[in-house]
This record gives C-alpha cells, structure tokens and sequence, in this order.
C-alpha cells in the first residue's frame, strides 16, 4: 500500500464574538488537515495541532520523503522524518507536522485491516468517555465575571459533570472568578482553572492559595511550557494538582519533563506531541513516573476522533480492579467552531455526559469535502 500523493486543506472560520486566552486572541478558527492517498484507494486523515500555515510548510517538505513509502510501516515513517529534521525540529511545528501524518496513516492502517484505531493501538480499555466542558475565554467586549457566570451556567443545565475555564487576567480578577464560578456550578460539578502560562510561579502561587477553598481538580499551564523549574517550584508552594504538557513534544521532551517532578497530570494532544504513535509512547512514561494522563484536545472532528482513540487505550489509574479506577476526561471544546461538526458526515453527538469512541474503520470518520472547500481561506 504506497502513498501516491498528500493533500492538505486549510480550514478558517472568522468568529461572531472574539474571545482570548492569557497567551492569544482568536479572531477566527483556524485549523490544518492532511489527506494521504494509497495506491489501493485507501485515503487516510490527520490533523495538525497549531498555525496552519508554518504546519503546512512543514508537511511540504516531507512530502518527498513519503512518497512510494509503504502506508503501513508507521514506525519507520515517523522516525525517518524525525531524523531528517531533528537538529533543528525537535519540538514546535516539526512535531506538529509530524503528527498529522502520523494519525492519517493510522486512520490508513485501520481502513486497511478494516477495524477501528484504538485495536491496532492495542485495544480499548472503554468505549465511553466521561467529557468537559472547556470555554470560560474572556470575551473581547463584554464584562469578564458577567460573561463567565452566563457562559458556566449554560453548561450547569446542558448537564456537564466537569467544566474548566481560562484565568491570567490579572490576580484580582482571577480570584473573583474562580470563586464567583465555583458559587455558581455548586459543590457537586468539579471545575479546573487553566492559565494558558499566563502568570509566573511566584503569581501562579498567589492565585493557588487564593482559591483553596474552590476545590479545583486541577490548574492547568500555569506558568511557560520551557520553564522546567517553576513547574516544580509551584508544586511544592500551593497544594492544587498541577496539569500541563499540551506543547511538550515527543517522549524525549515529556520524560525530561516528568523527570523534574512538574506535574501531577500530563496532557499530550496527538496533534502536537508526535502523533498517536508517540503518544503511545508517553503513555508508558506516564506509567513508570505515576503521572495521570488527561489529554489535551483542540480542533476538528479529525482531531477529536483521534483524541477519543488515543483516549481507549489510556490504561485506567490506578490499575486495580479492588477499586474504581480513574477514567480520563476528554477536552471538550465548547467555544464556536463549526469544524467540530459540519466537516464530518456524521459529527460526534454527547449522551448523558460522554462520547463514544468511534467503531468504524480506521479513524471511524467520514469527511465531506463539500464543507472543506465551504471554509478554505483565500490567503
């Protein structure tokens, strides 16, 4: 089965309402996936977490090295290119890349032994996953604490067990809306604060002990990915569980990661961290450091479908059946993104507070190329 050609589709939609993180604006949603051909009319799908353009110069220059190649020797592929690139690409958009060719060619082998992903990665250990909602962005324009409150309550009657907002709007604030927002959802829903390493560890550590009392899961990025150290510094300094690792890459970066103590939960997206193929890999280190794996998911319904494959095979922590084990939480994005639906014949639809891992072929997704030109950018 070689790959004849690789297509890639950019994909924009500029947003009614925009809204911020602590580290970005969003004026629109903008998203990057890869369409892999075989010689035997297979067709594979991936999706690359981050800017669609530098992505796409990426997946440029290795298309060369993919064609001819066999679709099914996935491991070969995925370290051919990392060393071809590695002196200069060993985390970033190299990655990024990487990971959308990866996940289409995982999607290709499942088409091909015609069973879902998640058994060639070495089978489900569920079939359900528990979701989030996340949101809680600063809306550009309107009154931070009001929004938010309208925004969470929306998600208390649309019956989201979980929900997760943005905070690194300035201390003051961010105080005032974590506890006005644990008021809000009440004892009974659990709510997790994400910064977007909005704050260094000293602030971070000011918010944490600030909000003890809110009974917060988990605070996520809450200082820059690079800065090692104060990942460590703040676990010691305030007693929330600390979560990260969305723009860590590949098993090299997140060991060395996990080795200083940074984290009590990893959140590697298979769009960014090297694909699924790697983020098998991590699940092991996750394992071997006792760190809870939670991942991070943002994108398409090409992502998401990736996202709930990787989410099956996550062993369950901890691996007792004289206990009820931890099932991971799947990341999902409520903010407006038409991609989540209309690019896909039949989009992913929450039961009672789940999703269902996709049993179809390969990726189980079917895309409507109608509604991917429908978004194409002119620039």
């Amino acid at each position: 089965m070689k790959i004849t050609e690789i297509v890639t589709y950019h994909l924009s939609h500029e947003l009614e309402q925009p809204f911020e993180s602590a580290s970005m604006l969003f004026t629109s949603r903008d998203h990057l996936l890869i369409e892999i051909h075989c010689d035997n009319g297979l067709v594979g799908w991936g999706e690359c977490l981050g800017n669609r353009i530098v992505n796409d110069a990426f997946i440029q220059a290795m298309k060369p090295h993919l064609i001819g190649k066999n679709a099914l020797n996935i491991e070969p592929i995925w370290l051919k290119l990392y060393n071809i690139f590695r002196d200069q690409g060993q985390r970033g958009a190299t990655i990024n890349a990487i990971s959308g060719i990866d996940i289409a060619l995982w999607d290709l082998a499942g088409k091909y032994h015609q069973c879902p992903t998640h058994q060639l990665l070495g089978g489900a250990f569920r079939e359900q996953i528990p979701v989030y909602a996340t949101g809680g962005f600063r809306l550009v324009g309107q009154d931070r604490i009001e929004s938010l409150l309208e925004e969470v309550s929306g998600y208390k009657q649309a019956g989201f067990k979980a929900v997760k907002i943005k905070i690194g709007f300035g201390i003051g604030l961010d105080i005032a809306s974590i506890k006005a927002v644990r008021q809000c959802l009440g004892e009974d829903i659990e709510l997790m604060i994400d910064a977007n390493h909005g704050y260094d560890h000293i602030d971070a550590a000011r918010v944490a002990n600030a909000v003890s009392d809110c009974d917060l899961l988990w605070f996520e990025e809450p200082v820059v990915p690079e800065a090692l150290s104060s990942y460590h510094k703040l676990r010691s300094s305030q007693a929330i569980p600390l979560a990260g690792g969305e723009t860590w890459h590949t098993r090299w970066g997140i060991n060395e990661a996990l080795k200083q103590n940074t984290v009590d939960i990893l959140q590697p997206d298979v769009c960014g961290v090297g694909g699924l193929s790697e983020a098998k890999k991590v699940l092991t280190l996750c394992d071997i450091y006792g760190v809870r794996c939670v991942p991070h998911v943002w994108g398409t319904s090409v992502a998401l479908a990736a996202g709930l494959h990787f989410h099956a095979i996550i062993p369950p922590s901890p691996p007792s059946y004289g206990c009820t084990p931890d099932s991971p939480r799947f990341e999902y994005d409520q903010t407006h993104n038409p991609f989540r639906s209309s690019i896909v014949t039949q989009p992913f639809e929450l039961n009672d507070g789940y999703l269902t891992v996709p049993q179809g072929h390969g990726l189980g997704i079917e895309i409507r190329p109608e509604e991917l030109a429908k978004y194409r950018p002119k620039v």
